[in-house]
């Protein structure tokens, strides 16, 4: 029976990088001092002698201290517009099949074919055998997947999101023209301003309701690392004033929006994404067991055993990010519904969005 996947995207895990680390027993003292020419207006000065107190650090084995070591990149390039993974492989004289190897391996995470212009790549390349060892993709300076060859010559996945600091800011406006155009003039990010069109889809009609004159206020947080920008952000409150009227919506701690009355604005996703329920052939499992390689990989999604053409449906609103066609998760289709929550929509037999 054919089958197709759904997988709900979660948050990446804290992870702080390894830094060098000591070799050797050190034992240090050191004598300072200071010596002038004798006169009438210097006198000799000797300071007293200082000892530093016993400094014992591990001593490491050959092969511990290269496990533990950060090594710079072989190679770095940083992706342009019209860029494939392939192609990037052919320039650097890597083997296609490691491109299909990390692809494989990519199915949880699904990014690494989608590489957009400004990404980072990062290559490890062995000095012997010119064979490659890792992969590194950063999106941004909190956020990226590292792709590291394991003894089996398997892939493993590890996606990486370092801790920073949040800064709020406040975002005022005056519409002028269409609500998008005046957001994005106030400093709004495109994202932000269709994830706010999608929490008042129930309460306003942005093309007819919004006037000339009316006004927005956004409260938002940004995430820095070592002082610089993410990029990655997050609505806090908004607050819209249009005919006397004030629609608001603030963010709460289990990732939905409210309004000033406590009531959701947001609806609650479809349990399954049929019409009619179907068979689970392979459910959510973080411990699974690879059918063909036979090794523990997390399953980050359920399978439904359907007929070819069973028609897949949204299991909520939102704005479709992506469509394409993955040489192992074939046809599939990624929906934002909100700054917490996406869904995926794997092996599909057409795209009709």
């Amino acid at each position: 029976m054919p089958t197709f996947k759904t997988t709900v995207l979660t948050n990446f895990v804290n992870y702080r990088l390894i830094s060098l680390i000591g070799l050797s027993l050190i034992t240090t003292a050191a004598v300072f001092s200071i010596n002038t020419t004798p006169s009438a207006h210097h006198k000799e000065i000797q300071l007293p002698l200082i000892t530093a107190p016993h400094v014992v650090l591990k001593t490491l084995t050959p092969a511990a201290v290269i496990k533990n070591i950060v090594l710079p990149p072989t190679y770095e390039y940083q992706v342009k517009k019209g860029d494939t993974l392939s192609g990037i492989f052919a320039q650097l004289n890597l083997p296609q099949a490691d491109v299909k190897d990390i692809m494989a391996a990519d199915l949880n995470s699904l990014q690494i074919d989608n590489l957009r212009p400004n990404d980072i790549l990062r290559f490890w390349v062995a000095d012997s055998d010119h064979r490659l060892k890792k992969v590194q993709l950063q999106f941004n300076v909190a956020h990226m997947i590292n792709y590291t060859r394991e003894k089996n010559n398997d892939f493993a996945v590890k996606e990486i999101t370092l801790p920073g600091i949040w800064h709020e800011k406040v975002i005022r406006g005056e519409i002028h023209g269409s609500f998008s155009l005046s957001a994005q003039k106030a400093g709004l990010s495109y994202t932000d301003i269709h994830e706010i069109m999608a929490i008042f889809k129930d309460k306003l009609n942005f093309d007819r309701d919004l006037k000339t004159g009316d006004r927005f206020e956004v409260v938002s947080k940004e995430k820095y690392v070592n002082n610089q920008a993410s990029g990655d952000t997050e609505l806090q409150a908004i607050r819209l004033y249009t005919n006397n009227q004030q629609f608001s919506a603030y963010l709460s701690s289990d990732g939905n929006f409210y309004d000033q009355h406590g009531e959701s604005l947001q609806r609650a996703f479809l349990r399954y994404p049929t019409a009619k329920r179907f068979r689970i052939s392979s459910p959510f499992n973080p411990h699974r067991r690879h059918p063909v390689t036979g090794r523990i990989q997390p399953h980050n999604g359920v399978d439904f055993a359907a007929p070819v053409g069973t028609p897949v449906l949204a299991t909520g609103d939102g704005v479709v990010t992506r469509v394409t066609n993955h040489p192992y998760a074939g046809r599939y289709v990624v929906i934002k519904h909100s700054a917490n929550y996406s869904t995926r929509y794997l092996h599909n037999s057409r795209i009709l969005v």
